[in-house]
């Protein structure tokens, strides 16, 4: 990639009423992360030197959710067109001199390697003015058109401006582009507003360029990295998109997805080789999965690290902080949360492990409870290697189980259990011979006369 320095201006002031939404259209999640952030992602990773975020309504969400991150924020206040969007950023880039890379907000798929080649163009010896991202859709519909001998631009023009023969080609304008900030701010106040929306169009830069001594030229990129999204369905059509993308790299990189159409991954998911994953599995932000591990039909995975050969599911709930060693077993219809599993251990049927540890080879019976909150704080429960819990237990944090300690079924233990003793926590079973025949006869009595 182009050694000179970049910034990058994210165009986000769009109201997003098709969204009828009160969040921000930029943040609103796909794969688990808000749109902005993966185009912050992208950018981060080609090393932007400034990134700047124009935004209209909604400033304050949006600056909240830059917390923590070295990103201005511009506002553009009212709207009108997105050559004057661009122009909001140049007080925050008063001072840079490098490239400029125009992106958008509601476009979030666009790749780190695109974005490279629109700034290597620019940089190329023959030194072209501008460079604009275009896409060849199956249906090029209501999108600009970009008018084009070769890879030269001899013009842009929006649909709705377009005559019939502009209207019959099919390379579309994305609204992308790089330029260097010499020449951006200069122009960008030649730019008018006579055309049919009485809008200052940004796609009218490049024939500026072009005017001043320079070419623009076009580089393409697929469809599905402009896709834009301005409804809820645009949102799930790029959902979709970014899935499939992920579900295709997962295998490629050796897991095994059975019906790959109903996996969904977050932005973060990280799946090792020889993994195999089943039906219906949902993964949230911040899980790891290394190899050898099988997640088991319908489970949900959050914020958990699963080790290598473990066994999850079915119908297995990991939420943040949970940790599987290698081998384990958590079967169906058991939630792990903050709790570490030790390797080789199993919880195998319908229990809840919240707040706590359970050591290597240890057994916990279906049925198993941490009660880890007293109504104030979380409180830990510590279980020791090869021990047993039977079934029906309530464990009440605070709270350790010895190494090789058998808690017997349905106690209620409140005390430690020192290592390789029984705790038995329930009350002595007694019997009353006769007394169910005698139950049935009086009830079946009253029953008649009543």
């Amino acid at each position: 990639m182009s050694d000179t320095p970049f910034a990058a201006i994210i165009l986000a002031a769009g109201k997003g009423t098709r969204m009828a939404s009160d969040l921000h259209k930029v943040l609103h999640p796909l794969a688990g992360q808000p749109m902005l952030h993966h185009l912050l992602g992208t950018i981060d990773a080609l090393g932007a030197a400034r990134a700047v975020v124009v935004v209209g309504a909604g400033r304050d969400q949006v600056e909240a959710a830059l917390a923590g991150r070295e990103v201005a924020v511009a506002v553009q206040e009212p709207q009108r067109g997105t050559a004057h969007a661009v122009r909001q950023a140049e007080a925050a880039l008063a001072e840079f001199s490098g490239d400029i890379l125009i992106l958008y907000g509601d476009v979030p798929l666009v790749t780190a390697e695109t974005c490279a080649r629109l700034l290597d163009r620019l940089n190329a010896p023959d030194a072209p003015g501008a460079v604009v991202l275009g896409f060849r859709p199956a249906d090029p519909g209501a999108y600009g058109r970009i008018l084009a001998e070769g890879e030269t631009i001899t013009g842009i023009v929006e649909y709705k401006d377009a005559d019939a023969a502009q209207r019959a080609v099919t390379l579309c304008n994305s609204g992308m582009m790089a330029v260097r900030a010499a020449d951006l701010w200069p122009l960008l106040g030649q730019i008018g507003n006579a055309n049919a929306a009485g809008e200052y169009y940004l796609t009218d830069l490049p024939m500026l360029v072009h005017a001043a001594g320079r070419p623009a030229v076009v580089v393409e990129a697929e469809p599905w990295e402009v896709a834009g999204v301005n409804s809820r369905a645009e949102l799930a059509a790029v959902e979709a998109l970014w899935q499939g993308r992920r579900r295709a790299r997962a295998m490629a990189e050796g897991a095994t997805l059975i019906a790959p159409e109903t996996v969904w991954f977050a932005w973060d998911t990280q799946i090792g080789r020889d993994v195999v994953i089943e039906p219906h599995v949902v993964f949230g932000p911040g899980v790891t999965v290394a190899d050898g591990a099988v997640i088991r039909a319908f489970s949900a995975l959050e914020g958990a690290e699963v080790g290598p050969a473990a066994l999850i599911g079915p119908y297995a709930r990991l939420r943040p902080g949970a940790r599987i060693g290698r081998a384990a077993h958590i079967g169906n219809f058991v939630e792990v949360k903050n709790a570490s599993i030790g390797e080789g251990a199993k919880a195998n049927h319908l229990a809840y492990l919240g707040d706590g540890s359970v050591g290597a080879r240890a057994n916990i019976g279906a049925g198993t409870i941490f009660c880890n909150y007293d109504g104030y704080f979380k409180n830990r429960t510590e279980i020791g290697a090869g021990a047993f819990v039977g079934s029906n237990s309530a464990l009440v944090a605070p709270v350790t189980i010895g190494a090789g300690a058998i808690v017997a079924a349905g106690s209620v233990i409140t005390r430690d259990v020192a290592p390789d003793a029984l705790a038995l926590a329930r009350p002595d079973q007694g019997q009353k011979p006769g007394w169910a025949a005698r139950f049935r006869t009086r009830m079946a009595a009253k029953k008649a006369e009543g």
